[in-house]
This record gives C-alpha cells, sequence and structure tokens, in this order.
C-alpha cells in the first residue's frame, strides 16, 4: 500500500480534518482516505466539448430561430 505525505497543510484544515474524523470514528489517515476515495470515484461532469454535435441530425433542416419563437410563444 502507498504511502502520502502531505507538507505545508495549513493548520486549520488540519484541525477541520481532525473534528471531521473524530465524529465519523475514523483517524485522519482514514478520513482522508474515505474522502480521497468518495471524490475521485464520483462521476466527472460532462464537458460541454464531449457533446458537441451530438444529436445534430435531428436539427438538420430545423430553422433554430423559427423554433424558439414557437416555443416561447407557447409558454404564454
Amino acid at each position: 500500500m502507498a504511502t502520502l505525505n502531505v507538507k505545508n497543510l495549513p493548520d486549520a484544515l488540519y484541525r477541520r480534518l481532525q473534528r471531521r474524523a473524530r465524529r465519523q470514528h475514523r483517524s485522519v489517515a482514514q478520513e482522508v482516505t474515505h474522502i480521497l476515495a468518495t471524490v475521485l470515484s464520483a462521476a466527472e461532469p460532462t464537458s460541454i466539448l464531449d457533446i458537441q454535435g451530438l444529436v445534430k441530425e435531428l436539427w438538420q433542416g430545423v430553422d433554430a430561430v423559427r423554433h424558439v419563437r414557437e416555443e416561447r410563444r407557447s409558454w404564454r
């Protein structure tokens, strides 16, 4: 198992980490591991660049300005 050393951790941040670990009945090292695992296992947000052109075939031949205008009229 790897070892992680963190240098220059602000005292206030370390105290918050200690309090959080205590509330969760964990050591500071266990809490750091838990936080990192939680954050790193979360799905990363999709970039707008990843969805570029995703359904372009659905919009072929559609006048976007007209479509938006009609949608806005339907809100009234």
